[in-house]
């Protein structure tokens, strides 16, 4: 049998389209045949056929080859193809009548009308699937200047949970929801804003809580979410002051109507990053909200207080950078790492920040839980009920927090047991 070096690559070069061969009904292979068609000279004056688009056919020849071979092998042509670079016909045969391949190639190798012989072979990509790192370590790149995330527990807590199953309610600016970093994480986006207010340019605000609350971990992009697996529904109702600024406005009517459909949609938790005068019309409804189970979480305004913390219920949270009273939570509120819109990651600091933060761990504790939360329990496995630093002056630890709550339920399931 006829070869060369360069009939390695026949492998490759004669796959083809349609042949089946992730699933064959019978074992397949190659067979090649010499291959050199006849050009009939081209008048005087003309140019050759390599120029005319004739391109490289296959002889009769080895045309005449392949039939014969498939009739005395007792084998049946699937596929053809000629190439060209090595003056080959090269054909794809099935073995049908149960023979193993060593067999026929054995025979072919015999047949002085055969250049060449081998299984129809496969061949694999050599990537795979990413590995998550180990449990309370991250890939995402920027993750090493989250130091907020230290602080709060997290990296311990994300063993146990990660939010999965919880939605958030994000009362804020529009949310650009085809950030990387948010991809699958943002369930659905309501707009309240006033008539001529482009929610393209009011994102900044609200994409950067978002980020804060539930941006995907270890999807080797950006940052890491408090409560990753968690879902947010985007409710816009503030609206940018200022390019490339955080600040942000809203009215009573936008907020009003974003606050109405929030509670309907049967979400357990409201963030509310923003802060402003009483208001009797957003209090009735966050009231109304409260009665029905639902959790808010406004930002501490500092020493004017206003809605949404001065309403009895509302979990309210601010930061080390202000004085805060006992009952106010607090969480990093410095130079915290976020998501900007366009794919773009900032810092963001303000009392925005550490509400956006408690929201996140209230989602793991709301996850971890087996029973629905209400919003004086939530608060309650927060703030622990003694009055020591860590309630008064340190910042929020989830750990403890899931602590609390396993004894919450463990104590639960005892009387329950007791009273059967």
């Amino acid at each position: 049998m006829r070869a060369s070096a360069t009939l390695l690559f026949l492998a490759i070069l004669c796959w083809l389209p349609g042949t089946g061969v992730a699933d064959p009904a019978g074992p397949r292979i190659i067979v090649a045949f010499a291959n050199q068609p006849h050009v009939s000279p081209a008048p005087a004056g003309t140019t050759g056929s390599h120029y005319a688009g004739v391109g490289y056919n296959v002889a009769q020849d080895a045309n005449g080859q392949a039939r014969r071979i498939a009739r005395t092998y007792s084998l049946r042509a699937l596929d053809s193809w000629p190439i060209q670079a090595l003056a080959l016909h090269c054909v794809v045969y099935e073995i049908t009548d149960g023979r193993e391949v060593t067999q026929v190639l054995a025979a072919l190798a015999r047949d002085k009308g055969v250049v060449l012989a081998q299984p129809l072979q496969q061949f694999h990509t050599l990537t795979s699937a990413p590995v998550d790192p180990p449990p309370g370590t991250y890939n995402d790149p920027l993750y090493e200047l989250q130091g907020n995330l230290g602080t709060l527990g997290i990296p311990r807590a994300h063993e146990r949970t990660r939010g999965a199953g919880l939605k958030v309610a994000l009362i804020d600016t529009a949310v650009d929801a085809g950030h990387p970093d948010l991809s699958g994480r943002i369930s659905a986006s309501h707009s309240y804003l006033p008539p001529g207010t482009a929610p393209g340019g009011s994102l900044r605000h609200g994409t950067a809580m978002a980020g804060i609350i539930a941006a995907v971990a270890n999807n080797r992009i950006g940052i890491v979410g408090i409560a990753p697996e968690a879902h947010i529904e985007v409710y816009a109702a503030c609206w940018q002051l200022a390019p490339d600024a955080d600040a942000a406005a809203c009215n009573t009517f936008t907020l009003a109507q974003a606050l109405a459909a929030a509670i309907d949609s049967g979400a357990p938790l409201v963030n509310l990053s923003i802060a402003g005068p009483r208001d009797p019309l957003l209090s009735a409804l966050v009231q109304h909200g409260l009665k029905k189970g639902v959790t808010f979480v406004g930002a501490f305004p500092g020493t004017d207080a206003g809605f949404p913390t001065d309403i009895p219920g509302v979990i309210s949270a601010g930061g080390p950078s202000q004085a805060l009273p006992p009952q106010v939570l607090s969480a990093p509120d410095e130079g915290v790492m976020t998501l900007r819109p366009q794919g773009q990651y900032d810092l963001a600091s303000g009392s925005s920040v550490a509400a956006a933060e408690i929201s996140g761990l209230i989602a793991l504790l709301m996850s971890a839980s087996s029973a629905r939360l209400e919003p004086a329990q939530v608060r309650a496995l927060l703030q622990g009920t003694d009055k020591t630093a860590e309630r008064v002056r340190g910042t929020v630890d989830v750990n403890a927090a899931l602590a609390r709550l396993d004894a919450v339920q463990h104590h639960a399931e005892t009387a329950a047991r007791n009273a059967r």
